[in-house]
């Protein structure tokens, strides 16, 4: 079944991120990211095409307090002013389909789903990202599994959700927002494979 969250007051430290709820001064932030072709679109959503349309999701995103901002500020080697550290991806803990998990019915889970800024892509960004939040959900939220879904040709995201951890559950079809079809696969996580999996990396 799925797990209240409420993130409003919850803030995750990483070596390169700080990761917490988003406010409405990340506008210019949000924007600059999500209005880039193919970053969106690789998680189901058009790429916004107005400050206005990144303004009514950004509310959506402070209303609901299920949406972390990730914040770059790089790390100890780097001399990235303070006045610099900027937003450059979301990661969103969602409802998940529970007719597609029926094994997980008296159980406590939840689906994330996440996008990062194309500038820094293939950095290793979004595993430091989602492993922070998954050990906070399995740690503090008390959740039992995560799923979490990419389509069939988005192996970036693919490969984020294999170093966490993550393994195959089924393979379907998602309906885009503008109007496409992709292939899609399904992968789940439960506490024990997290902590396993955790334990195993070198």
């Amino acid at each position: 079944m799925n797990a209240e969250i409420d993130i409003s007051n919850v803030i995750l430290k990483t070596e390169r991120l700080v990761l917490r709820p988003w406010r409405m001064s990340d506008l210019d932030d949000f924007f600059e990211y999500a209005s880039v072709p193919g970053v969106g679109e690789m998680a189901g959503w058009g790429h916004h095409r107005s400050m206005d349309e990144s303004e009514a999701i950004l509310r959506r995103f402070v209303e609901r307090k299920r949406t972390f901002a990730i914040e770059y500020r790089g790390s100890s080697r780097d001399a990235l002013d303070p006045r610099q550290y900027k937003v450059i991806g979301s990661l969103g803990i969602e409802e998940y389909k529970e007719e597609s998990y029926p094994e997980l019915k008296d159980l406590r889970a939840r689906e994330i789903g996440f996008v990062l800024s194309k500038d820094f892509w293939g950095q290793g960004i979004m595993p430091e990202a989602v492993n922070a939040v998954l050990r906070y959900l399995f740690d503090e939220v008390g959740l039992d599994a995560v799923t979490c879904g990419h389509f069939l040709r988005n192996t970036q995201s693919a490969r984020v959700q294999e170093k966490c951890g993550f393994k195959h559950h089924d393979y379907g079809t998602y309906n885009t927002q503008f109007g496409t079809i992709e292939e899609h696969e399904g992968n789940i996580l439960s506490r024990e494979g997290f902590y396993e999996h955790e334990h195993s990396i070198p």
